[in-house]
Protein backbone atom coordinates (compact mmCIF):
# COMPACT_ATOMS: atom_id res chain seq x y z
CA UNK A 1 0.00 0.00 0.00
CA UNK A 2 2.68 2.60 0.92
CA UNK A 3 4.52 1.60 -2.24
CA UNK A 4 2.00 2.28 -4.59
CA UNK A 5 1.05 5.46 -2.39
CA UNK A 6 4.83 6.62 -2.43
CA UNK A 7 4.81 5.93 -6.75
CA UNK A 8 1.47 7.75 -7.00
CA UNK A 9 2.99 10.73 -5.57
CA UNK A 10 6.51 10.18 -7.66
CA UNK A 11 4.28 10.25 -11.16
CA UNK A 12 2.65 13.31 -10.00
CA UNK A 13 5.68 14.76 -8.63
CA UNK A 14 6.89 13.80 -12.26
CA UNK A 15 3.98 15.35 -14.12
CA UNK A 16 4.06 18.54 -12.44
CA UNK A 17 8.09 19.19 -12.54
CA UNK A 18 10.06 16.82 -14.22
CA UNK A 19 8.33 16.59 -17.84
CA UNK A 20 9.51 18.12 -21.36
CA UNK A 21 8.59 21.33 -22.23
CA UNK A 22 5.37 22.01 -23.86
CA UNK A 23 5.80 23.25 -27.53
CA UNK A 24 8.96 20.30 -28.11
CA UNK A 25 9.63 20.36 -32.12
CA UNK A 26 11.51 16.64 -31.68
CA UNK A 27 8.05 15.23 -30.53
CA UNK A 28 5.46 17.21 -31.93
CA UNK A 29 6.70 17.70 -35.49
CA UNK A 30 8.09 14.01 -35.59
CA UNK A 31 5.81 12.52 -38.56
CA UNK A 32 5.54 16.21 -40.49
CA UNK A 33 6.80 15.63 -44.29
CA UNK A 34 8.65 19.52 -44.44
CA UNK A 35 11.85 19.21 -43.03
CA UNK A 36 12.20 21.29 -39.89
CA UNK A 37 14.72 23.85 -41.30
CA UNK A 38 12.46 24.66 -44.26
CA UNK A 39 9.28 24.58 -42.00
CA UNK A 40 11.79 27.43 -40.00
CA UNK A 41 12.31 29.54 -42.64
CA UNK A 42 8.83 29.37 -44.05
CA UNK A 43 7.98 30.92 -40.46
CA UNK A 44 10.37 33.51 -40.73
CA UNK A 45 10.16 34.62 -45.05
CA UNK A 46 9.19 33.46 -48.13
CA UNK A 47 10.91 30.64 -49.35
CA UNK A 48 12.75 31.32 -52.46
CA UNK A 49 12.16 29.54 -55.78
CA UNK A 50 14.84 27.06 -55.22
CA UNK A 51 13.65 26.11 -51.81
CA UNK A 52 10.07 25.73 -53.29
CA UNK A 53 11.22 23.97 -56.10
CA UNK A 54 12.61 21.35 -53.99
CA UNK A 55 10.00 20.73 -51.56
CA UNK A 56 7.06 20.33 -54.71
CA UNK A 57 9.24 16.97 -55.73
CA UNK A 58 6.59 15.46 -52.94
CA UNK A 59 3.12 15.61 -52.98
CA UNK A 60 2.85 15.50 -49.81
CA UNK A 61 5.31 18.00 -48.78
CA UNK A 62 3.01 20.70 -51.10
CA UNK A 63 0.10 20.69 -49.28
CA UNK A 64 2.25 21.30 -45.80
CA UNK A 65 3.99 24.25 -48.18
CA UNK A 66 0.91 25.80 -48.96
CA UNK A 67 -0.57 25.82 -45.55
CA UNK A 68 2.41 26.92 -43.84
CA UNK A 69 2.65 29.69 -46.15
CA UNK A 70 -1.08 30.34 -45.60
CA UNK A 71 -0.44 30.39 -41.98
CA UNK A 72 2.75 32.51 -42.62
CA UNK A 73 0.71 35.91 -44.40
CA UNK A 74 -2.20 35.54 -42.12
CA UNK A 75 -0.11 36.37 -39.33
CA UNK A 76 2.07 38.71 -40.66
CA UNK A 77 -1.93 40.38 -41.45
CA UNK A 78 -2.62 41.02 -37.98
CA UNK A 79 -1.29 44.27 -36.75
CA UNK A 80 -0.07 44.46 -33.42
CA UNK A 81 -1.29 45.48 -30.18
CA UNK A 82 -1.46 49.10 -29.24
CA UNK A 83 0.29 50.32 -26.62
CA UNK A 84 -1.05 53.37 -24.59
CA UNK A 85 1.15 56.18 -24.63
CA UNK A 86 0.84 56.44 -20.47
CA UNK A 87 1.87 52.33 -20.09
CA UNK A 88 4.82 53.14 -17.93
CA UNK A 89 3.00 55.83 -15.66
CA UNK A 90 0.23 53.01 -15.29
CA UNK A 91 2.58 50.08 -14.80
CA UNK A 92 3.91 52.08 -11.74
CA UNK A 93 0.55 53.17 -10.19
CA UNK A 94 -0.32 48.94 -10.46
CA UNK A 95 3.11 48.47 -8.30
CA UNK A 96 2.01 51.41 -6.36
CA UNK A 97 -1.08 49.71 -5.27
CA UNK A 98 0.22 46.29 -4.79
CA UNK A 99 2.68 47.90 -1.99
CA UNK A 100 0.07 49.82 -0.47
CA UNK A 101 -2.22 47.49 0.00
CA UNK A 102 0.72 44.84 1.11
CA UNK A 103 1.45 46.91 4.32
CA UNK A 104 0.91 45.07 7.36
CA UNK A 105 -1.94 45.55 9.39
CA UNK A 106 -1.91 46.62 13.15
CA UNK A 107 -3.73 44.81 15.76
CA UNK A 108 -5.75 41.44 16.48
CA UNK A 109 -4.44 40.11 12.55
CA UNK A 110 -1.22 39.96 13.46
CA UNK A 111 -1.91 37.63 16.34
CA UNK A 112 -4.14 35.89 14.37
CA UNK A 113 -1.94 35.06 11.89
CA UNK A 114 1.27 34.74 13.49
CA UNK A 115 0.50 33.76 16.74
CA UNK A 116 -2.26 31.26 16.53
CA UNK A 117 -1.20 28.65 14.79
CA UNK A 118 1.97 28.43 16.74
CA UNK A 119 0.26 28.27 19.84
CA UNK A 120 -1.90 25.56 18.52
CA UNK A 121 0.68 23.66 17.23
CA UNK A 122 2.11 24.35 21.13
CA UNK A 123 -1.05 23.01 22.94
CA UNK A 124 -1.46 19.36 20.09
CA UNK A 125 1.89 19.09 21.17
CA UNK A 126 1.79 19.66 24.77
CA UNK A 127 -1.85 17.31 24.63
CA UNK A 128 -0.11 14.48 22.75
CA UNK A 129 3.00 14.59 25.16
CA UNK A 130 0.35 14.33 27.82
CA UNK A 131 -1.33 11.52 26.16
CA UNK A 132 1.78 9.32 25.85
CA UNK A 133 2.51 9.69 29.44
CA UNK A 134 -0.60 9.08 30.46
CA UNK A 135 -0.31 5.36 28.17
CA UNK A 136 2.84 5.25 29.62
CA UNK A 137 1.81 5.32 33.48
CA UNK A 138 -1.09 3.21 32.86
CA UNK A 139 0.93 0.34 31.70
CA UNK A 140 3.24 0.78 34.37
CA UNK A 141 0.33 0.72 36.59
CA UNK A 142 -1.08 -2.80 34.48
CA UNK A 143 2.67 -4.57 34.79
CA UNK A 144 2.57 -3.69 38.52
CA UNK A 145 -0.69 -4.99 39.46
CA UNK A 146 0.07 -7.97 36.86
CA UNK A 147 3.44 -8.83 39.02
CA UNK A 148 1.40 -8.41 42.66
CA UNK A 149 -0.79 -10.62 41.35
CA UNK A 150 1.85 -13.16 40.63
CA UNK A 151 3.40 -12.74 43.84
CA UNK A 152 0.34 -13.49 45.90
CA UNK A 153 -0.25 -16.74 43.92
CA UNK A 154 3.37 -17.91 44.26
CA UNK A 155 4.04 -17.20 48.28
CA UNK A 156 1.78 -18.01 50.76
CA UNK A 157 1.22 -15.22 54.02
CA UNK A 158 2.87 -15.37 56.75
CA UNK A 159 1.38 -17.08 59.70
CA UNK A 160 0.48 -14.84 62.46
CA UNK A 161 3.34 -15.78 64.95
CA UNK A 162 5.99 -14.92 62.75
CA UNK A 163 4.59 -11.48 62.36
CA UNK A 164 4.36 -11.11 65.95
CA UNK A 165 8.69 -11.03 66.21
CA UNK A 166 8.81 -9.44 63.10
CA UNK A 167 9.81 -6.20 64.93
CA UNK A 168 13.28 -8.14 67.15
CA UNK A 169 14.25 -9.99 64.11
CA UNK A 170 14.19 -6.55 61.61
CA UNK A 171 16.56 -5.29 64.49
CA UNK A 172 18.57 -7.92 64.79
CA UNK A 173 19.50 -7.56 60.86
CA UNK A 174 19.82 -3.82 61.45
CA UNK A 175 22.77 -4.01 63.57
CA UNK A 176 26.06 -4.24 62.43
CA UNK A 177 27.98 -7.29 63.37
CA UNK A 178 31.11 -6.77 66.15
CA UNK A 179 33.95 -9.19 66.27
CA UNK A 180 34.11 -11.61 69.05
CA UNK A 181 37.31 -10.80 70.24
CA UNK A 182 37.56 -13.30 73.03
CA UNK A 183 36.98 -16.24 70.18
CA UNK A 184 39.68 -14.07 68.05
CA UNK A 185 41.74 -14.46 70.70
CA UNK A 186 41.61 -18.42 71.50
CA UNK A 187 42.11 -19.06 68.22
CA UNK A 188 45.69 -17.40 67.83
Amino acid sequence: MARGLNRHRFEIFQRNFVRRAVFNSTDTMKNESLPDPLRELAWRRKLTDAEKAGLRANPETQADLELEARLSEALARVPDAPMPSNFTARVLQAIEREESRGTPVRGWSWYWRVLVPRFAVAVAVVGFAGLAYQHHEFGKRAELAKDVALLAQAQPTPSVEALENFDAIQRLSQTVPRADNELLALLK
